[in-house]
């Protein structure tokens, strides 16, 4: 028989020992759950896709332009721009999504909004700053457009933002990993022919090409510099085959207006040397260029093969091929017309593609081609999902 004092020392003994049956375990959960739900915030920080950034010209802006005082020959903020897919206009030059918005579908990115679109304060999976009539150059349309040394101005405003919203290591590392995607120089070529401009009896074609590209270093060395790492480019299309250009061709063949097009393959072969060359001198480059060029050619050329029905005149505008750049009526020239299915035409309006050619555009893009060596030496998937 037990003492009243054993009694109580085992009964106290059994009271510790339930309660360490509760309390130890529930303690060591704590700092389990803890360290649980940290791995799990860093294991779904790894898992974010890597940011986009968008520098460029109309071919990848999603409404900046909307924001700026600019005129409607730099703008698509009306009908019918966006009627297929958004069934509104949103600043596209499309009747829908254009190739940057693909990219980001495929990177598994939400749709990257505009740069100044109100409201837009978080920058964590990227930001577009591209502006449609944009180029290299600080000259070309100056005034109307935001041009890439402002886009880059605008860039430096989010690597601050995400250096105060991450920590300069985080940041560091999200800027490392992010893609910067680019469409830039077809305006610094264009506007000579639809300005009436004088420059080239200043500058050689080659000096001209080289000035532009030029400034195109400058902005790609500075994103570098700032820990950017992972590039895709476009290389400029056949300019002289655009509807809004080869109106300006008064040969009665109708043919391409082929000095723009000849100052777009020199820009291509300038571009090409540069990449390779920023390649051997940049330690971790990597991009993926895109040869959009005789891409876009052979659809052009032969739009049946790839599903269309019209491969020169645009859906939308007037006059020969629809190169009057007067779609939706609230430009310059008031009168155009609209065909009934965007996406059996190759060019949308007289400078601008459909969202169905965008998209097969994207796909190559993204993926490459088995038919063909249309983009390298990374495909743009392997630069946003790098083999293990």
């Amino acid at each position: 028989m037990m003492s009243k004092t054993s009694e109580q020392a085992s009964a106290m003994a059994r009271l510790i020992s339930s309660l360490s049956c509760i309390l130890i375990p529930t303690l060591l959960l704590f700092p389990i759950s803890c360290l649980s739900e940290t791995q799990n915030r860093k294991s779904q920080a790894a898992e974010v896709a890597a940011a986009l950034f968008i520098f460029g010209d109309s071919f990848f802006d999603s409404g900046n332009n909307n924001y700026i005082n600019t005129t409607t020959l730099d703008q698509a903020n009306f009908w019918p721009y966006g009627e297929t897919y958004f069934k509104f206009p949103t600043g596209r030059f499309s009747d829908g999504r254009l190739i940057s918005d693909f990219i980001a579908q495929y990177a598994k990115l939400p749709m990257i909004p505009p740069f100044l679109q109100p409201g837009v304060h978080q920058f964590y999976y990227g930001v577009n700053f591209a502006s449609a009539g944009a180029g290299a150059l600080v000259e070309t349309f100056q005034g109307d457009v935001i041009n890439l040394k402002t886009q880059l101005k605008y860039h430096n405003k989010v690597v601050i933002w995400l250096r105060h919203k991450l920590g300069n290591f985080e940041a560091k590392k999200r800027l490392s990993r992010a893609v910067y995607l680019f469409s830039i120089g077809s305006n610094d070529y264009i506007s000579l022919f639809l300005t009436n401009s004088t420059i080239l009896d200043s500058y050689t074609e080659s000096d001209y090409v080289g000035m532009v590209i030029s400034n195109l270093t400058i902005v790609i060395k500075k994103i570098y510099s700032r820990g950017g790492r992972k590039f895709g480019f476009l290389n400029l299309p056949p300019l002289g085959c655009f509807p809004g250009l080869r109106v300006l061709n008064t040969d009665k063949n109708s043919s391409c207006l082929e000095k723009a097009s000849m100052l777009a393959e020199l820009h291509n072969r300038a571009l090409s040397k540069l990449l390779v060359k920023l390649e051997n001198q940049l330690l971790g480059f990597k991009y993926s260029y895109y040869d959009i060029n005789s891409n876009l050619k052979q659809r052009m050329n032969l739009p049946a093969k790839y599903g269309f029905k019209e491969g020169k005149t645009a859906c939308c505008g007037t006059g020969r091929f629809r190169g009057v750049f007067s779609c939706g009526g609230r430009r310059i020239v008031k009168e155009f017309q609209l065909c009934e299915n965007p996406s059996e035409y190759v060019f949308w309006d007289s400078l601008h593609l459909t969202e169905n050619l965008y998209k097969q555009l994207a796909d190559e893009m993204w993926s490459g081609s088995p038919y063909s060596n249309v983009v390298g030496p990374h495909s743009l998937k392997n630069l946003f999902f790098p083999r293990a």
